[in-house]
């Protein structure tokens, strides 16, 4: 006999993943491919991805299941910051500190505060490293949880908005100590935040982040119908970067999105993660992998 009032009740909601079903990479040029490496890999401790982009003139750096994409050009600098946790944030401090001279002249730095490590890069893009925490950021040890994008005071609303109607995402305006934001929810883990600053933004430079949807026709119909495609990949990708008021037409932030389905031949890709505590001097055999998910 089922007793309805002893079964377990439950918050189904908490497992429901929006239209955006993955987070997939920041790209950002960068005018050397010798200082990239330098940083991402020996310094932050990530992995260059061994099966793509293996040549001089791009680098595809794995966090977890996300990347950077590193082409070679003028160097680009994202509008925000972009969040990582890493397992080990002792281990992170003494590799940035080893790289740290031959990094010299540039825009690197590094400075720590409790459990966080607030980074640049060579050129200028912010990085914030955390250390794993369940309840902020889930079960990742190694990922990027969340892409901070800086937008005008007073946009946050509208920006919600925008990929609630057109991006089908469950997406939320609110405010905390920081101020007024949106978030975006990707996938099992990931966010796009848009934080209000009243900061200067400076011009975009064309730098981008790539996502998947599930639903990936309706959405390029809604932003086909505004004029918001830029560019048509192939069947399984499209581009757009212009974020609007839905009412206006006036343009909110701009960031380009490569926008894939879920039948991209790269989609849910795995991808190889080093550890990087790993080295010639203390090596132990079967612990070259690092461990990206917590168990819960």
């Amino acid at each position: 006999m089922n007793d309805a009032a002893s079964r377990p009740v439950f918050d189904r909601t908490t497992q429901d993943i929006g239209n955006i079903v993955e987070f997939g990479h920041v790209n950002v040029r960068v005018p050397d491919q010798r200082l990239a490496i330098l940083f991402y890999v020996a310094g932050l401790g990530l992995t260059r991805d061994p099966y793509l982009m293996v040549s001089v003139d791009n680098g595809w750096i794995n966090v977890g299941t996300c990347q950077f994409h590193l082409p070679v050009g003028p160097a680009q600098v994202l509008r925000g910051v972009t969040g990582l946790v890493m397992a080990d944030i002792d281990a992170l401090m003494a590799r940035l500190a080893i790289v740290a001279p031959r990094l010299a002249g540039t825009a690197f730095s590094f400075a720590r505060s409790g459990d966080q490590v607030d980074v640049t890069c060579p050129w200028g893009n912010r990085i914030r490293v955390h250390a794993p925490d369940l309840q902020r950021f889930g079960p990742i040890l190694l990922g990027m949880p969340y892409v901070e994008i800086d937008t005008a005071p007073g946009t946050a609303a509208a920006i919600a908005r925008f990929y609630r109607e057109i991006l089908l995402s469950p997406a939320s305006a609110d405010r905390d100590a920081g101020g007024a934001f949106a978030r975006v929810p990707i996938g099992k883990g990931e966010s796009l935040i848009f934080r209000e600053t009243p900061r200067p933004l400076g011009d975009f430079d064309g730098h981008h982040v790539q996502i998947a949807l599930s639903n990936f026709s309706g959405p390029h119909a809604l932003l086909q119908a505004r004029g918001l495609i830029t560019e048509e990949s192939n069947d399984a990708q499209y581009r757009f970067q212009d974020i609007t008021d839905l009412d206006t037409g006036v343009v909110l932030c701009t960031i380009e999105h490569e926008v894939r389905s879920m039948r991209h031949p790269m989609y849910a890709r795995a991808l190889v993660n080093r550890n990087p505590t790993q080295t010639n001097n203390d090596y132990a055999p079967g612990q070259e992998d690092a461990v990206w998910s917590m168990r819960v």
